[in-house]
């Protein structure tokens, strides 16, 4: 009763109202966390640049215990799937966000920033070493399609994407993936990158249960055409992984 109710309020009640939904009919396993699904909602609905519903859905995230900086993550992770101006304009919302919660009284934690690297390995190796964990297979020597007709792509995603940003440890590996995923399913067209995190999702422990859950948030947060296609992609990689 409890979801069909959700369905009947209006859209950016939804939007608050996911967590609240999933929380009270929690399993363990197959069920996401509060702090995993506002970690949906943020990069989904900053994808799209819908600073409205970002709003609600910033504020919902703190109140279910991200810290400032985990939020703030979230959004720096975003430019690397959908551009600068999506992450600008999410870092402010984000700004204002904090400053009306201080305003009102409400203390948020600022969390720990990012650990230093320290490593004698280049760049690229440690971005290499880390998409290899990401997709629980050894990187291929022979590079083939896009990292072969544009090599220098292949090294910018190596040194920038899977080092400087994944190695971030304000968010796990397998909260980045759940933000990419977000990302990936809201702004369409890229089903192949999608289909590719999916599987990461999968190698990092989360569930085909916790997925389907991910499905269910991205119709509340962005809309059914969304979820319509990453579900049918989520389809495709559970098949593969039989």
């Amino acid at each position: 009763m409890m979801k069909r109710f959700v369905y009947k309020v209006p859209v950016l009640v939804m939007l608050f109202m996911s967590t609240v939904v999933y929380s009270k009919n929690s399993v363990k396993d197959t069920t996401l966390s509060m702090k995993q699904q506002s970690l949906i909602s943020i990069a989904s609905v900053a994808a799209k640049g819908d600073l409205a519903k970002l709003e609600l859905a910033l504020n919902s995230g703190l109140d279910n215990g991200l810290t400032i900086n985990q939020a703030r993550e979230v959004l720096v992770h975003l430019y690397a799937y959908c551009g600068f101006p999506r992450s600008l304009r999410g870092l402010q919302t984000l700004i204002t966000v904090v400053d009306r919660r201080k305003n009102k009284g409400i203390v948020d934690q600022q969390g720990p920033e990012a650990s230093r690297i320290e490593s004698a390995e280049t760049k690229y190796e440690r971005g290499r070493k880390n998409l290899e964990q990401l997709r629980g297979v050894p990187e291929k020597e022979t590079k083939t399609g896009y990292a072969a007709f544009a090599p220098e792509i292949e090294v910018f995603l190596k040194e920038h994407l899977f080092a400087d940003l994944f190695e971030r440890d304000v968010l796990t590996f397998a909260e980045r993936e759940l933000v990419t995923v977000s990302v990936l399913a809201s702004i369409g067209g890229v089903e192949p990158m999608l289909k590719s995190h999916l599987g990461i999702c999968l190698n990092l422990g989360i569930t085909s249960g916790q997925l389907q859950q991910f499905v269910d948030l991205i119709k509340l947060s962005v809309g059914k055409k969304e979820a319509k296609g990453a579900g049918a992609v989520l389809q495709e990689v559970l098949e593969i992984k039989k």
